[in-house]
């Protein structure tokens, strides 16, 4: 096997987010994992207790500088966000031997955004995300199977993954008012890649962040550091 000789532009590259949307086009190319957008995403209670879990990072935005996923805002991590709108991610691609981490305040996303989004989705997830509770507890999975069922007669659709249900199945199921995304506007970005030996060349950027219109920043220029591994 070739040894792996990749390292970080030097000088460092002025945009971080620009990085990680090629790095992101690439996995995605090359299809070395299932979901090659995935990433972990960590948020934090009001009295700072942590909690993660994957997601799937729908759009980067370089200019001007945020990340979008989607989820239910009444889900456990929806709560803490709306407590706590700050958030980590973390990319990792293994067979590229990289790493991206993000840290930055989190805000909702422009409805028209996720209406947008919501319509692309397969009717079966469209039918699940009014189905579903995230996070809250259920009795049994049959329970939770006739939601799902009663959520498909309440739009004229068929149960998903019942026999004769269609992948083409064409019906308005509008967005739920609980579903969206969010922009975690990127504060911080770390940028790592393997090296021999566990010398890994590894990057830090950051940026000051000032509320301006709703939802939205205005931000200074990135400042990036090297970093030792």
């Amino acid at each position: 096997m070739a040894e792996h000789t990749e390292t970080l532009a030097e000088p460092l590259p002025a945009d971080p987010l620009t990085v990680v949307r090629e790095w992101l086009a690439q996995a995605q190319a090359a299809h070395i994992q299932p979901n090659p957008n995935s990433m972990v995403l960590a948020t934090s209670s009001r009295d700072g207790r942590p909690s993660a879990r994957v997601v799937l990072c729908k759009d980067i935005v370089p200019q001007p500088g945020y990340i979008v996923f989607y989820t239910n805002y009444l889900s456990a991590k929806g709560r803490q966000l709306k407590d706590n709108p700050r958030a980590a991610a973390v990319m990792h691609w293994d067979a590229l031997h990289r790493q991206v981490r993000i840290e930055g305040p989190v805000v909702a996303a422009p409805e028209k955004d996720s209406e947008v989004y919501f319509a692309k989705r397969a009717w079966q997830s469209r039918v699940g995300a009014w189905a579903s509770e995230q996070s809250e507890p259920i009795a049994s999975r049959a329970l939770l199977l006739q939601a799902v069922q009663d959520a498909a007669r309440r739009f004229g659709a068929a149960t998903p993954g019942s026999p004769g249900a269609s992948d083409s199945l064409k019906i308005n199921i509008p967005r739920p008012p609980h579903w969206g995304g969010y922009r975690l506007w990127a504060e911080t970005v770390e940028l790592w890649v393997e090296g021999a030996a566990r010398i890994h060349d590894r990057a830090r950027w950051q940026r000051h962040l000032r509320t301006a219109a709703r939802g939205s920043f205005k931000a200074d220029a990135w400042v990036a550091t090297r970093l030792q591994p």
